[in-house]
């Protein structure tokens, strides 16, 4: 392991913090949301590194260098990085990196060049259906000082500004319809919990159009009678209850991540898992959410709030605006998305029946 970078000057930092990379104000904790690359923020790009490092390595992985930066973060177009800021402690929170399909560009193998080719096979059917539409997200990281209760609020919103950044940009790209990610678990997770966690997704988020698939696959070695026993429900809640019920008997706790993925849409997809060696042997499950079949409240808690923010942005700017001005621009922007998604589910369906002709 590599001795870490020291801390990045804050008045560097607060350089860099202009206007015009202002995605957002989060919706809880008074915190501001940016959206930043290593050519436009060298400094805050550096930082960040700094940071996932620091907190990968404190979950017992990290890729050991003296900071986490790779060539997706650097190159020519480089990977997006949302960034929450704390403007209180004049400091970064957390963040999650991600390319936009229509961004993609392909290696020689014809495999698409995202941080998850190399672990993950990407299907001709996944390529050309799915691709332009999604957002490769990756990286996700909450600094250590607030992941402590004693961080107060800034803490317990971590996770959820990181989830208003997301929303944020995918709501200004009514195309993007859906989050392509990685959920990981570290090697010092209980080996029976991991078990029942990828039974548990495998039941019920399956990947039956084997859209992608894990070159090295992880399967889980307890045995699947007991499992089957234990994860008894066909309907999710029921079982996930089970599934918390079990790992807490374990001693442990479902990981935030994963916790917070399963929660989201019933429609997600899960890719099966694999080890991912040169990022300390952490174990990566790959999955696909459709930001459109989100369950309504998760949505609503992320998008409201956006839309809200913006149109409060707008109207800053033209105050004479008619009264009802938020309410029919709002419905607009959810009419917009609404009917790109239809055009998408059409188009999949129709080259679906032609591939059962």
């Amino acid at each position: 392991m590599e001795k870490i970078i020291d801390p990045v000057s804050v008045d560097l930092l607060k350089a860099e913090l202009t206007p015009d990379k202002k995605l957002r104000d989060s919706n809880k904790g008074g915190n501001e949301i940016y959206v930043i690359n290593h050519h436009n923020s060298p400094n805050l790009m550096r930082e960040i590194a700094r940071l996932r490092e620091i907190s990968f390595r404190d979950g017992g992985g990290g890729t050991g260098m003296e900071m986490d930066i790779d060539e997706f973060d650097t190159m020519e177009k480089p990977y997006e990085q949302i960034m929450v800021w704390d403007p209180d402690a004049e400091a970064i929170i957390g963040g999650y990196r991600y390319i936009l399909g229509p961004d993609v560009t392909f290696r020689e193998n014809g495999q698409p060049n995202i941080t998850s080719a190399d672990l993950f096979h990407y299907s001709d059917t996944f390529i050309k259906d799915y691709l332009p539409h999604v957002i490769e997200l990756g990286r996700s990281f909450v600094t250590p000082e607030y992941q402590s209760s004693k961080a107060g609020a800034k803490a317990l919103f971590a996770m959820d500004n990181l989830w208003d950044g997301i929303s944020a940009v995918i709501m200004l790209h009514p195309n993007i319809m859906y989050m392509l990610g990685k959920m990981t678990m570290y090697p010092s997770f209980n080996r029976a919990g991991r078990d029942l966690i990828l039974h548990f997704l495998w039941k019920h988020f399956g990947d039956k159009e084997e859209l992608v698939r894990p070159y090295n696959p992880v399967m889980p070695v307890s045995n699947g009678e007991l499992m089957d026993l234990i994860l008894c429900d066909k309907d999710f809640r029921d079982d996930y209850k089970n599934l918390k019920e079990a790992i807490h008997r374990l001693g442990t706790n479902i990981p935030p991540l994963i916790n917070s993925y399963m929660n989201t849409s019933p429609s997600m997809k899960m890719f099966g898992t694999t080890v991912y060696d040169e990022f300390g042997s952490t174990e990566e499950t790959g999955i696909l959410v459709c930001f459109n079949e989100m369950y309504p409240e998760k949505r609503a808690r992320h998008v409201d709030s956006f839309l809200k923010n913006k149109m409060q942005e707008i109207r800053g700017r033209f105050p004479n605006l008619a009264e009802d001005f938020e309410q029919k621009l709002s419905e607009r922007w959810n009419q917009r998305r609404d009917n790109a998604f239809s055009r998408f589910l059409h188009r999949r369906g129709r080259q679906k029946r032609k591939e059962e002709q």
